[in-house]
C-alpha cells in the first residue's frame, strides 16, 4: 500500500514557523521514530484520517481518552447540548457535583475530589497535598515513571523525556532535585533502602500502578502490596498516578483490578472523553487540607469546566452502565496478544509482549521488560522500522517504543486481524 503524506509534510513545514518543533507535544514530532509527523483531520470510531484523506487503525486513542472510540456519538451529542449554555462559568455547577460523585461510586477509597484541567496538574497537585499533609518534602518516584511536567517529576521521567533521551531538563533547579528520590520500577529493595537513608522526610511514594510510560510495565507479585506497607509504617501518602489507568483497567481502575488502596489517586484521559480535564482524590483526612477547607493553595480559571464536565460524565457513566465493556475490551486485547505472540514466535525474533486489560506494548528484547533498565536494552531500532511498516499500512501505533498502546472498544476483530497480518508480514522480513 502506498499512502500519499504531502499534505501533512507541507503542514510540518508550516508549523514550524509557528510552532516550536512544528508540535505541541514533543512526542508528536516522530522524533524518535524519524519521519514527517501525520497532521490529523477527523477521527470515527477505531479509525483516523489524516490531512490527505489516508485511513488509520488507531492504537493511540489520544493517548487512551478514546475507550469507546473516537467521536462517539452520547457524547458528541452530551457535548452539543450542553455548549449552548456557554463554555465556562468560572462558579459552581451541579455537573461538578454530579461528576465527583460518579467518581466516588466507581473508584475505592476515594472520599472527596478536585477537578483540575490535566494529567500534569492533577500530580503536582497531588504532591503538593500531600506535602503540606505530612509536613515534608522529599518525594520517590520510578525511574520511566512520567507523571506529567511539573519540575520534580521530570528527574528521571519516562514518555517523552525517554523518548528524546534528555536525561537532565535545564530549568530544573538542584533543589527541587534533591527532594525527588528515584528507584526503578518494581525495586523493592530500592525503596526500602530510600526510605531508610531518608526516615521521616519522605512525604510521598508516586507510582504508575500498571506503567505506560516505558511501554507497559506490569507491578510484579506483591509489589504494591509492600510500597503500601511501607506507606503504612512510615506514614507515607502512597499516590496512584492513574492518569492513565483510571477507568480503563477497570470502573475503579487500577485499584479495583490490582485490589490496592491508595492514599491519593490522580486522573486523567478517560475522565475527560478527549477534552482537557484532570483529577486528583483520595481519603477525607487528606483531602480536606485542600484550600478552601485547609491551607494547601490549588486553584483553576477552568476546572470543572462545564464543557469537559459533561463529555467526562458521558463517558463514565457508559462505563459504569455497561461493565461489560471492560470483558469485552479485555478480550479484544487478548485477542490481538494472542496474534502478535504466534506471529513472532514464527518469525524467530526475540520479543516481549507485556499486557494488562487494554493497555499492552510490544518490546524486540531477549530478556524481560520490567522497568526502564530494560525497556531501553531492548531492539528499538527494530521497533522504528515496525513502526513505519505498519504506518504504511494504515496501522497507527504510538511513535515510540516507550509508549503503551491503548484498545478502544470500537476496534473491530477485522482491525484486529489485519493488524496481525500486517505485524506478520514484518516479522518474516526481518528475522
Amino acid at each position: 500500500m502506498t499512502y500519499d503524506y504531502s499534505k501533512s509534510q507541507q503542514l510540518f513545514e508550516r508549523a514550524q514557523q509557528s510552532i516550536p518543533g512544528g508540535v505541541n507535544s514533543p512526542v508528536r514530532a516522530f522524533k524518535s521514530v524519524g519521519g514527517t509527523p501525520l497532521f490529523m483531520e477527523r477521527a470515527k470510531g477505531a479509525y483516523m484520517y489524516d490531512a490527505d484523506g489516508n485511513q488509520y487503525i488507531d492504537y493511540i486513542n489520544s493517548w487512551g481518552p478514546m475507550i469507546l472510540g473516537h467521536a462517539y456519538e452520547p457524547v458528541v451529542k452530551a457535548i452539543q447540548d450542553r455548549v449552548a449554555d456557554s463554555t465556562s462559568f468560572g462558579a459552581p455547577t451541579l455537573l461538578e457535583i454530579e461528576m465527583a460523585e460518579l467518581i466516588k461510586s466507581m473508584a475505592p477509597n476515594v472520599d472527596m475530589v478536585r477537578m483540575v484541567s490535566s494529567g500534569t496538574e492533577a500530580c503536582m497537585s497531588a504532591l503538593r497535598l500531600a506535602r503540606g499533609y505530612t509536613g515534608r518534602n522529599k518525594f520517590i518516584k520510578f525511574e520511566g515513571c512520567y507523571h506529567g511536567h511539573a519540575d520534580p517529576f521530570l528527574v528521571k521521567a519516562g514518555s517523552g523525556v525517554a523518548t528524546f533521551n534528555i536525561q537532565t531538563i535545564p530549568g530544573i533547579t538542584a533543589g527541587v532535585s534533591l527532594d525527588t528520590l528515584t528507584a526503578p520500577y518494581n525495586d523493592l529493595e530500592a525503596v526500602e533502602a530510600l526510605v531508610k537513608e531518608h526516615k521521616g522526610e519522605i512525604a510521598a511514594i508516586i507510582i504508575e500502578p500498571v506503567a505506560g510510560n516505558m511501554g507497559c510495565i506490569l507491578p510484579q507479585p506483591g509489589f504494591h502490596e509492600a510500597l503500601r506497607k511501607i506507606c503504612d509504617a512510615e506514614g507515607i501518602v502512597y499516590i496512584f498516578d492513574e492518569v492513565m489507568t483510571g477507568f480503563r483497567l477497570a470502573a475503579g481502575g487500577a485499584q479495583e483490578r490490582l485490589g490496592i488502596n491508595a492514599d491519593l489517586v490522580t486522573y486523567g484521559k478517560v475522565i475527560g472523553g478527549g477534552m482537557p480535564v484532570g483529577a486528583f482524590g483520595g481519603r477525607k483526612e487528606i483531602m480536606q487540607h485542600i484550600a478552601p477547607l485547609g491551607n494547601v493553595y490549588q486553584a483553576g480559571t477552568l476546572s470543572g469546566n462545564p464543557i469537559a464536565m459533561i463529555a467526562g460524565y458521558t463517558v463514565l457513566r457508559t462505563l459504569k452502565d455497561n461493565p461489560n465493556i471492560y470483558k469485552d475490551l479485555d478480550e479484544k486485547t487478548n485477542y490481538l496478544h494472542k496474534g502478535l505472540d504466534e506471529a513472532l514466535k514464527e518469525s524467530g525474533i526475540p520479543y516481549v509482549i507485556n499486557q494488562l486489560g487494554s493497555m499492552i506494548s510490544l518490546h524486540f528484547s531477549e530478556k524481560p521488560v520490567t522497568n526502564f533498565a530494560s525497556a531501553a536494552a531492548a531492539n528499538n531500532a527494530l521497533f522504528n522500522k515496525f513502526f513505519h511498516a505498519m504506518l504504511k499500512e494504515g496501522i497507527y501505533l504510538a511513535p515510540s517504543a516507550f509508549e503503551t498502546w491503548f484498545i478502544s472498544n470500537a476496534l473491530s476483530k477485522d482491525d484486529i486481524d489485519k493488524t496481525i497480518e500486517v505485524a506478520r508480514k514484518f516479522f518474516q522480513g526481518n528475522n
